[in-house]
């Protein structure tokens, strides 16, 4: 089912949760009024022919034709069902499109056949479509953008805020896709951009391969502790300081080795996790 009044139901919301001029030191969308940035605003004037002007000074008719042209026909508002464009649109506005988008992708699980690629084409489409139960696609989708909000360097910092707005979100996308009216809109904050440049960085495996390498070079523990126990035999009968220093050697680097694959163990972990929060475009070759 299309969602041809979508745009003009969604729009008020949205706007309701991105509040009006905002400029904190550490939102990474820098100077912003009602939810678009001087840099977008720039880019929009310029498309326009238009001069160059302080965002604080952006006209309703602006905002309006900003959302619809960068946001909401990027997501293909339209082509999605009452709820479900809108969750998305709110996303794209906060996120962008394509890490919205993604999202959808993610939560749409087997029905989607295609790549994670931020992309809304037929495939998405269609597996929207093949949707029985549109709650619980919102909530699997909101489930994913909280992922990716706790996964960005700004979440101790705007993530109060951000939980609170997913969760307006989630009920209003839930009501309007049962056709039911839902509840007004406020500000609870969370109108911070929250883009994938902020991600939290993973633990470095740097540490962890030189710690592996001073302790015993290559192999597994299981090694590494064999080792450790032949080049501690010949000095089980002999004494002095020698011996003393030998042995403490000996086992620092084992300790060393079976340490660095730990901690290396651990942030292979941590990207993991962190890649399947934020779904990053893979690194060309």
């Amino acid at each position: 089912m299309s969602n041809l009044r979508g745009f003009d139901r969604a729009l008020p919301h949205v706007l309701v949760h991105e509040g009006g001029k905002v400029d904190h030191p550490k939102d990474p969308g820098g100077r912003t009024n009602k939810g678009v940035t001087q840099r977008v605003y720039n880019a929009w004037r310029g498309k326009s022919h238009l001069p160059m002007r302080d965002v604080y000074l952006i006209d309703d008719l602006e905002v309006a034709a900003i959302y619809r042209f960068q946001y909401w026909e990027a997501v293909m508002g339209d082509r999605l069902p009452e709820g479900v464009g809108y969750v998305v649109f709110d996303g794209a506005v906060n996120s962008g499109p394509k890490q919205s988008i993604k999202w959808l992708q993610r939560a749409l699980g087997s029905l989607y056949t295609g790549k994670v690629d931020g992309v809304m084409g037929t495939i998405t489409l269609d597996a929207v479509s093949a949707t029985n139960d549109m709650d619980e696609l919102i909530a699997r989708v909101i489930d994913r953008r909280d992922a990716f909000l706790r996964a960005l360097k700004t979440w101790p910092t705007f993530g109060k805020g951000w939980s609170r707005r997913i969760a307006q979100v989630e009920q209003t996308g839930q009501a309007w896709a049962s056709g039911s009216v839902g509840s007004e809109p406020t500000f609870v904050g969370g109108n911070e951009k929250a883009s994938i440049e902020d991600a939290k960085a993973p633990p470095p495996k740097g540490a962890a391969d030189g710690a592996t390498g001073a302790g015993a070079g290559a192999g597994g523990i299981a090694v590494v502790l064999q080792q450790a126990q032949e080049q501690l035999t010949p000095y089980s009968a002999a004494g002095g300081w020698i011996q003393n220093l030998v042995v403490f050697l000996i086992i620092a680097g084992a300790l060393l080795a079976i340490g660095g694959f730990a901690f290396r163990a651990y942030a292979k972990r941590k990207q993991a996790k962190l890649d399947d929060a934020l779904d990053p475009d893979p690194v060309a070759a």
